[in-house]
C-alpha cells in the first residue's frame, strides 16, 4: 500500500506574529514553522498503518516556500516517513484552498497513492477545505473528521470512526480514498535523535514553481485575493474583584457587567 500524507507548515504556537510591511500577509521573519497539529496526527496514522501492513510506504507532501515546506517535511521524515515531495510556491501565487489543492494534486498524480491522509484542518486558517478539494480533483471518496483508522487486510480496506453528536460513527471504505484525520488512534510519536540527524541529509524531491504555477492556472483568475492581514486588538488588563463571600463576588460582577461592560440592560 502506498500512503501519501499532506502536511502544512504553520507558525509555532509560541511565535510572536506580525503583519508584513504591506499589511497583506504574515511577516515570515523569525517565524518557526512546524507541522500543523492535525497533520501531525495524519503522519502518526500513516505510520501506524505502515506498521500494520508490511510493505507499505509513506510519502509526505507539502506546498509552500521551499525553506518552510522542507522544514516540516524533514520533521515527517524524522518521524518515519519514507520519502518527501516539496511543491515550490510560485511568486505571488494565490493562497486560496482550491489553488493549494491543485498544487497538491499535481504531486499525487506523479506519485499515485492508495490512501491519502491529511489533517481535518490546518492550525492557522482552520479552513478544512484543502483535503476535500484534493479528493474532488482526483475523483477520490472523501472521508473527513476521522479517528481510529485501521487496515483490516481484506477487500473492505479501511475501517474508521468519526465523532458525531452524541456518539461515534463507524464506517468502512475501499481504496483508493482520502481521509482527513481528527486524531490518530494514539498520540503522535516523538522523533528520536538519530532519525532527526538522518532526516537532515535525506533527499527531498522538489517540484519547481513553474510546474506548480501551471497546475494552479485553471483557478488562478478566479481565486480570491487577500486584502489585508492584521492582528486582533491587544487585550486589556483583567479587573480583579475583591470580595469576602461568593454572594458579594456575584453582586459585584453583575454590577460591573451591567454598568461598565453594558452586557446587561
Amino acid at each position: 500500500m502506498e500512503i501519501a500524507v499532506l502536511v502544512k507548515p504553520v507558525p509555532d504556537a509560541e511565535t510572536r506574529l506580525r503583519p508584513d510591511a504591506k499589511g497583506l500577509a504574515l511577516d515570515p521573519e523569525g517565524v518557526k514553522w512546524v507541522l500543523a497539529g492535525y497533520d501531525e496526527s495524519a503522519v502518526e496514522q500513516a505510520l501506524l498503518l505502515k506498521e500494520a501492513a508490511p510493505g507499505t510506504t509513506v510519502r509526505a507532501i507539502s506546498y509552500g516556500p521551499v525553506a518552510r515546506a522542507e522544514e516540516v517535511l524533514r520533521s515527517a521524515l524524522a518521524l518515519g516517513c519514507d520519502a518527501a515531495t516539496s511543491l515550490e510556491a510560485p511568486p505571488e501565487a494565490p493562497t486560496d484552498a482550491v489553488s493549494v489543492a491543485r498544487a497538491l494534486a499535481l504531486a499525487l498524480t506523479k506519485h499515485p497513492a492508495s490512501l491519502v491522509l491529511c489533517g481535518k484542518q490546518a492550525g492557522d486558517d482552520e479552513g478544512g477545505i484543502v483535503g476535500p478539494a484534493v479528493a474532488e480533483l482526483l475523483g477520490l471518496p472523501d472521508l473527513g473528521v476521522a479517528t481510529n483508522v485501521r487496515w483490516d487486510g481484506g477487500p473492505g480496506g479501511l475501517t474508521m470512526e468519526r465523532s458525531v453528536e452524541g456518539g461515534l460513527e463507524q464506517g468502512r471504505t475501499a481504496l483508493p480514498a482520502l481521509v482527513a484525520l481528527q486524531q490518530a488512534w494514539n498520540d503522535p510519536r516523538t522523533a528520536k535523535l538519530p532519525n532527526i540527524l538522518k532526516s537532515r541529509k535525506a533527499p527531498i524531491e522538489r517540484i519547481p514553481a513553474a510546474e506548480v504555477a501551471a497546475a494552479m492556472a485553471p483557478s488562478a483568475a478566479t481565486a480570491p485575493r487577500r486584502l489585508g492581514f492584521r492582528l486582533p486588538p491587544p487585550r486589556t488588563g483583567a479587573k480583579m474583584i475583591e470580595y469576602k463571600t461568593p454572594e458579594e463576588a456575584a453582586e459585584k460582577l453583575v454590577r460591573i457587567l451591567r454598568e461598565e461592560a453594558k452586557v446587561f440592560p
